[in-house]
């Protein structure tokens, strides 16, 4: 297993273990939830959570997946990066760890 990982907003997650699901907006505007491996993490993290508090990180092993995964070429990134082609079944998430804001700056 390689697992894959995915920052979501802690609220998010709790309300996706009552629904048992996970289901973030990107799913319905982009028809995939974004997804990173792990050396790529703290630079999505720059690049899309800027100043953002309370995030964690999911890890997710791809093998439990009930959805469809793709590696794909970002348009705005250099590499591929996995997507998950439906909801998130909350089986697939392994582990799930406290993203510290450290640092990062809000994009734009």
């Amino acid at each position: 297993m390689t697992s894959i990982f995915h920052l979501a907003q802690r609220a998010a997650w709790e309300a996706a273990q009552r629904l048992g699901d996970y289901r973030p907006p990107s799913l319905e505007s982009e028809g995939f939830i974004h997804c990173s491996p792990a050396d790529r993490v703290d630079e999505v993290a720059q690049a899309f959570f800027g100043g953002q508090d309370d995030l964690v990180l999911l890890e997710i092993d791809p093998d439990l997946l009930t959805s469809g995964m793709a590696y794909e070429k970002a348009a705005d990134r250099g590499g591929l990066f996995p997507h998950i082609y439906g909801p998130l079944n909350l089986g697939a998430v392994v582990a799930t760890l406290d993203y510290p804001s450290g640092d990062r700056e809000p994009p734009g």
